[in-house]
């Protein structure tokens, strides 16, 4: 008899590509879904940008409203080069993305959610924050954040502990605990040394971490500014938080299975509530998820978490 599978194998895998000749200084990516009352004002603030050295890829994910007809009458009013693709099967986030990675012709890579807007000078401030990093730490640099605003004009999230700081995403969610709302962009060149297993797409919401945990396991860290660079419309937000669990429960079980995974040998003693959490989500997870206690414990590589998984495997549904 066959084993069951192990959900290991839809980890990201990282090999790094050396070669890799851009057109562009940034590729600005924006995934849509039924955006159709918001998408003319994302268009609207990239057409200002003061720094003119990018492409936009566009790429609509089976929306239901006519997100396609508002997309394909403006297409026409801008000048900066756009590449659109209109699916007409839902990939979800995480599928599309790596749709507009593939694509991508610019050096540096950012999302531009379709609900949301940048300042004018958001590409040049990126830019500028990027060549301002001492030239012996830019090998290892991912990418710049930085922070964001809502509509109402209130910061979102609070000051990083220095400015700029250099850290990556683990740290800054378990060590620094900003976990609020950020802005920035990565490398192409690392997006594209990562791989996936298409399998995941279209199964539901993935959160972005886990790509953003990838690269930080692999060494690579991220400055952090206290730059203003964009409006974050916090009333519409298609975000992870505000879906049911069972729309995320694949996405927040394979996020749970390579945290534990990536960063159990260094960090499980420092910081072991987040690993309990992480236990937490994927006895969450498992009530959505047509998975056997087994395949879990496959899939997981620290004895530890898999004894607790046990554990507390019995008392599953309870959770709220």
């Amino acid at each position: 008899m066959n084993k069951e599978p192990s959900l290991k194998k839809y980890l990201p895998v990282f090999n790094e590509i050396v070669e890799y000749s851009p057109k562009y200084r940034f590729t600005i990516f924006v995934p849509v879904y039924n955006a159709e009352k918001t998408i003319r004002k994302v268009f609207e603030s990239i057409e200002k940008q003061t720094f003119i050295d990018f492409e936009v890829i566009v790429i609509n994910d089976g929306s239901k409203d006519n997100s396609h007809g508002v997309i394909t009458e403006i297409l026409d009013r801008f000048k900066f080069p756009i590449t659109y693709h209109n699916n007409e099967k839902n990939l979800n986030k995480m599928g599309i993305l790596f749709q507009a990675i593939e694509e991508s012709k610019g050096e540096f890579f950012v999302i531009h959610d379709a609900d949301d807007e940048c300042f004018p000078n958001a590409l040049e401030i990126f830019n500028e924050q990027y060549n301002s990093i001492p030239e012996n730490l830019k090998p290892k640099i991912g990418g710049v954040t930085c922070r964001c605003q809502n509509q109402f004009d209130n910061l979102v999230g609070w000051d990083f502990p220095e400015n700029p700081l250099y850290s990556n995403t683990f740290e800054i969610a378990v060590k620094y605990r900003l976990s609020f709302e950020k802005w920035g962009f990565v490398k192409t060149r690392l997006l594209k040394s990562i791989k996936v297993d298409s399998f995941i797409f279209g199964k539901g919401l993935i959160p972005e971490s886990f790509i953003w945990m990838t690269l930080a396991k692999e060494g690579f860290i991220t400055k952090y500014c206290h730059d203003i660079l964009r409006i974050y419309h916090v009333d519409v937000q298609d975000s992870l938080s505000t879906k049911s669990y069972s729309q995320k429960a694949l996405g927040m079980a394979l996020y749970a299975i390579l945290f534990c995974n990536f960063f159990y040998e260094d960090f499980i003693w420092k910081y072991p509530k987040d690993f309990l959490k992480r236990v937490y989500s994927l006895l969450k997870s498992s009530i959505y998820l047509d998975y056997s206690l087994a395949v879990y414990l496959r899939s997981l590589d620290s004895k530890m978490i898999k004894f607790l998984l046990i554990l507390a495997w019995p008392f599953r549904k309870i959770i709220k």
